[in-house]
């Protein structure tokens, strides 16, 4: 069974910096996965990918060393049972809003009588369909659970968010955050930034590994500063749009070359 190294160097209190793909290619996936950057996060909450898409990607960066991490569009059980058993060993739950949330997702990655995940090693392309020794019960130490705090109610609760056993991390998601502050589309304002650095503090305290999107390069390393673990500062989409703009513009003498938006999705 693969080592989770993205889990370890968590624990060994490593930071790692990631990238998002939201292209749902492939392709695209495994281009990516000959960069440098410590994890991939391969999306399907707000990218148009599906667990057999999903896969197709897991396959494309299995030679390499980067680190994938899925988000799934919701903290489902059965969604959650069908990406482990595709063999994703991290998983990144978007709106989580209190513990309650929390436990029943580390329920639903682990077996009964832990929790609630389903049985069905045989059919798993994780279990490499029943030939790894003792997966079912040597699996769950490689299983990473990520969950997203992006609301004022999950920021209310999030000591104890993070006090939940099995939950490894917490990942700030600063674009709803800033709507549910009443600042849409202004995640690097000052209010949303503050909240979020203590935020991070908060997770350092509990003993969890605290990370956040932030594209903007002096806000990431103000997050990285602050002790962020792992850090994603930047998204394919908005890497492919920018740079076909730039080449455009610099043969059609045009000087505003960057998007104006300040969100990254």
């Amino acid at each position: 069974m693969s080592k989770n190294l993205f889990k370890q160097q968590l624990a060994d209190g490593q930071q790692q910096i990631g990238l998002w793909a939201a292209l749902a290619s492939p392709y695209s996936a495994e281009l990516l996965a000959t960069t440098d950057f410590d994890w991939l996060l391969i999306d399907s909450e707000h990218a148009p990918n599906d667990p057999p898409s999903v896969l197709t990607q897991l396959q494309a960066v299995a030679a390499y060393p980067i680190q994938a991490i899925v988000r799934p569009p919701i903290g489902d059980t059965v969604l959650i049972k069908q990406y482990l058993d595709l063999g994703v060993q991290t998983l990144l739950i978007p709106m989580v809003d209190d513990a309650e949330q929390a436990k029943q997702i580390v329920a639903a990655t682990r077996y009964p009588p832990q929790g609630v995940r389903g049985v069905g090693a045989g059919l798993a392309r994780a279990s490499r369909w029943n030939q790894v020794n003792n997966y079912l019960d040597d699996c769950q130490a490689e299983i990473c659970v990520i969950v997203q705090v992006e609301s004022l109610q999950g920021l209310q609760n999030l000591n104890a968010i993070a006090a939940v056993d099995g939950v490894d991390g917490i990942f700030f998601g600063p674009a709803d955050l800033s709507a549910s502050m009443g600042l849409l589309g202004k995640q690097n304002a000052k209010q949303v930034k503050d909240a979020i650095k203590e935020g991070i503090q908060l997770v350092k305290k509990m003993g969890k590994a605290a990370g956040v999107l932030a594209t903007d390069p002096t806000v990431a390393k103000e997050y990285l500063a602050e002790g962020a673990l792992f850090v994603a500062v930047g998204v394919d989409t908005t890497l492919l749009v920018n740079g076909a703009k730039n080449l455009c513009a610099r043969f059609k003498g045009e000087t505003s070359t960057q998007s104006t938006s300040s969100s990254a999705y």
